[in-house]
C-alpha cells in the first residue's frame, strides 16, 4: 500500500475538521497502520488536542525551511508534525518565495514513505497554507454539518481543488465527505444529508458523527476520543468512519493490483 495524504479541508469554521483528523488519525493507529497528522492551522488546534504545547520544530520552521521536518511521537503508530501560532505570518513570509505552493510537499517528501495514511489538518481559509497542503494531498476529505449554510459554501472549495488539480497537482480528488454534528431526530439533518447526497453520491460517507459531549471533552485532557472515553457515541462513530476509510482504500488497492495484473498480461 503506498501512502494515502488525505488533506482534511472545508473554510468554514465549526465543522469538526480538528476533531475528526484527531479522532480518525488515532483509530487508524490503533488498527495497526502507521499514521502521521500535521497541523496546518496557525491555531494549533490540534497540536495542544494531544496537550503539545512546546516543540523544537512546528510546521512553520519546516515551511520556512529553516529545518527538515521533525515528527513528536503521540504514541506507538501516531506522529505528529505540530504547529505554532507564528505560523499564521507564513502566508504573508512566503508569498514571494518560488515555487511557494510546493514547500510542503517537498518538505515531508523524505518522511512519507514511513507511513500508511498522512492525514493534514487545514486551516479554515483557502490561502496558501491550504493550497500547500492539497498540493501535497492525493485526496481531499470535506466534513460537513448538517446545515444548508455548510452546503452553500461547497461551490468555493470545490473551484479551488479543481484548480489546485489542473493547475499544481493533477492527482488530487475528492474521495471522502462525512457529516458531522448529526441528530437523526432532527428532519432538518435528514434533509441535508439527503441534499449532500445528492452533490457526492458514492464519495458520502455512511457513518454519520453524532453531537457528543465527549468529543468536546477529551482534547482538554489531551486525548483523542478512545483513549478518553473508548465507549461513548463519539468513539462509536469514529470507530466506524475509520472502518470505512480502511475498507475504501482496500478496493482501491485491489483495483490497482487488478489493473497492473492486466497490464502485465498485455
Amino acid at each position: 500500500m503506498s501512502t494515502s495524504i488525505i488533506a482534511i479541508s472545508n473554510h468554514k469554521g465549526g465543522v469538526g475538521k480538528t476533531t475528526s483528523t484527531v479522532n480518525i488519525g488515532a483509530g487508524l493507529a490503533l488498527t495497526g497502520h502507521k499514521v502521521l497528522l500535521i497541523d496546518m492551522d496557525p491555531q494549533s488546534n490540534m497540536t495542544q488536542s494531544y496537550g503539545i504545547t512546546k516543540s523544537d520544530i512546528s510546521v512553520y520552521e519546516v515551511l520556512k525551511g529553516d529545518a527538515e521536518a521533525k515528527t513528536v511521537e503521540v504514541f506507538e503508530n501516531l506522529d505528529i508534525l505540530p504547529s505554532s501560532l507564528d505560523l499564521s505570518g507564513a502566508e504573508m513570509e512566503l508569498i514571494n518565495e518560488a515555487g511557494r505552493e510546493y514547500i510542503l510537499k517537498d518538505a515531508i517528501s523524505s518522511i512519507k514513505d514511513k507511513y500508511d495514511y498522512i492525514l493534514i489538518d487545514c486551516p479554515p481559509s483557502l490561502g496558501l497554507l491550504t493550497i500547500n497542503a492539497l498540493t501535497a494531498a492525493n485526496e481531499v476529505y470535506i466534513p460537513l454539518q448538517a446545515h444548508y449554510l455548510a452546503i452553500k459554501g461547497l461551490t468555493k472549495i470545490i473551484e479551488v481543488i479543481g484548480k489546485v488539480k489542473k493547475r499544481l497537482n493533477k492527482d488530487i480528488e475528492i474521495t471522502g465527505v462525512f457529516v458531522t454534528q448529526f441528530d437523526k431526530r432532527k428532519v432538518l439533518h435528514r434533509d441535508v444529508v439527503e441534499t449532500i447526497y445528492t452533490y457526492f453520491q458514492e464519495k458520502l460517507f455512511d457513518t454519520r458523527i453524532r453531537d457528543n459531549i465527549s468529543l468536546a471533552e477529551a482534547p482538554s485532557q489531551g486525548m483523542d476520543i478512545f483513549h478518553y472515553d473508548n465507549t461513548c457515541k463519539g468513539a462509536e462513530d469514529y470507530k466506524n468512519l475509520v472502518q470505512e476509510i480502511m475498507d475504501r482504500h482496500h478496493e482501491f488497492d485491489d483495483e490497482e493490483d487488478a489493473e497492473e495484473s492486466a497490464t502485465e498480461t498485455k
